[in-house]
């Protein structure tokens, strides 16, 4: 069966089978991301890292994003090694195979005999999420790349939904598997002080397995344009993606919408950075009412996070369908008003003091989370022309991760000026996802020829 059907000039149609089989991979990314982000600020009070040490460890993720992603578009746009699947897959080959390993260690940060709050103990925990974050980011960026190269502009909308679906699922899996280990399975969520839980152990585990088996699924189903077939489909020659790849060059000529959208991002990622740092905290405190990390509130609040993250990944799924209906002229006005309902979500933690009325909150997070993940990517390729779309994809994930770098940076000055209140944060957070909501009114959609 034929994956394509030619409309003339420029990208061809593709069948809706291929545009999944093209994304879905990311299921099992997004599931590796997400059970970092709503387990790493649990897995590291419980081995005794300082609440206000915390940005320290959350600096290394985006740090890596930061620096691997423009070095993996820069390379794949150049790389066309057929027969070993493409220009993208390769590095998806090799992102997920370094990723599994260290799905497999970061969990076990306590249970090699360290030492409750030992240095041992919170290095190797660092430096496993630095590498587990530099491994998904080589695997995740070329799902990005794959739609910019392969799908034209009436169905990109439709691929970047389908991404954001699968995305969200895998994010509702990786927060819910230590909650249902625990419920219906019977794991423990307890440990020895200083030791991870068997719950969160074993759902990183669940995670990498599920990693392994949705990037085959993309490995094998999905065959990339060779050399001559992209420069025919993207209107270039076979030399433009070797020429002129410099990043300075290529950011100075980068479209406006890439620099405006860069702006509502800052802001945006800068918000989400605290959540995922000090929800596991901030619910504890006020519903369980304990700091005590070694507690069996704290990871019973920690697990019931992981049921947020789930709610808030769900509301997501639902409200990017809402969002596909918006008609392209009120594009911005739902751009922005889905962001500052969710400054609304992070500003209400601070007051809810009941583990059910949370689910309002991470609901309102949610939407401004379908935002972030429907529009960004669609408003930027648009603006691109097929030259250098992998090194300019890399880029842009500059403006997610250069926010949470600021971020954690901020946060060793801002915690303690918040009271060393992991709640108080989510006051800072909630202006700052209004500041993103204003500044989606300096974008102006752009397409290129």
């Amino acid at each position: 069966m034929s994956q394509e059907k030619s409309t003339g000039a420029g990208l061809p149609t593709l069948s809706k089978s291929t545009i999944w089989m093209i994304n879905f991979g990311f299921l099992g990314v997004q599931t590796a991301f997400t059970l970092q982000s709503s387990q790493m600020s649990r897995i590291f009070q419980t081995i005794g890292a300082d609440p206000n040490n915390l940005g320290w460890f959350f600096i290394l993720p985006p740090l890596a994003g930061l620096i691997v992603q423009p070095i993996i578009g820069y390379y794949s746009d150049r790389t066309w090694a057929l027969k070993l699947g493409g220009r993208r897959l390769p590095y998806l080959l090799l992102g997920m195979i370094v990723a599994v390993i260290v799905m497999i260690l970061l969990p076990n940060s306590g249970s090699f005999g360290f030492g409750y709050g030992s240095l041992a103990a919170l290095w190797f925990g660092a430096i496993t999420v630095a590498l587990l974050d530099l491994s998904s980011n080589v695997a995740m960026q070329p799902f990005k790349m794959m739609v910019g190269d392969m799908v034209n502009d009436d169905q990109k909308s439709y691929a970047y939904g389908i991404q954001s679906f699968l995305s969200n699922t895998g994010a509702v899996l990786a927060a819910v598997f230590p909650f249902i280990l625990t419920a219906w399975f019977g794991v423990r969520n307890t440990a020895k002080r200083g030791v991870v839980p068997d719950s969160v152990i074993i759902a990183f585990y669940v995670g990498a397995a599920l990693l392994v088996v949705t990037s085959l699924f993309t490995v094998f189903r999905v065959h990339e344009y060779d050399p001559a077939t992209y420069a025919k489909y993207h209107g270039i020659t076979e030399d433009d993606n070797k020429e002129g790849g410099n990043w300075f060059t290529l950011l100075k000529h980068a479209p406006k919408a890439f620099w405006t959208v860069t702006l509502v991002q800052f802001f945006c990622w800068f918000a989400f950075q605290y959540l995922w740092t000090y929800s596991a905290g901030a619910i504890a405190k006020n519903v369980w009412n304990t700091v005590d990390a070694t507690s069996a509130g704290y990871q019973a609040a920690g697990n019931w996070y992981g049921v947020l993250a789930a709610v808030q990944s769900i509301a997501a799924v639902i409200w990017s369908y809402v969002l596909a209906k918006v008609p392209n002229k009120y594009h911005k006005l739902g751009y922005g008003g889905s962001l500052l309902l969710g400054a609304l979500g992070f500003i209400s933690v601070f007051f809810v003091h009941d583990q059910w009325t949370l689910i309002v909150s991470y609901t309102l997070v949610g939407i401004a989370w379908a935002a972030m993940n429907t529009y960004p990517l669609t408003i930027v390729t648009n603006a691109l022309t097929g030259k250098h779309m992998g090194t300019y994809l890399g880029l842009f994930n500059g403006s997610i991760c250069l926010p949470q770098i600021v971020a954690s940076i901020l946060s060793f000055v801002l915690f303690p000026l918040f009271g060393h209140s992991q709640v108080h944060m989510f006051i800072l957070a909630g202006i700052v996802m209004a500041l993103g909501a204003l500044s989606v009114a300096t974008i102006k959609e752009t397409y290129a020829e």
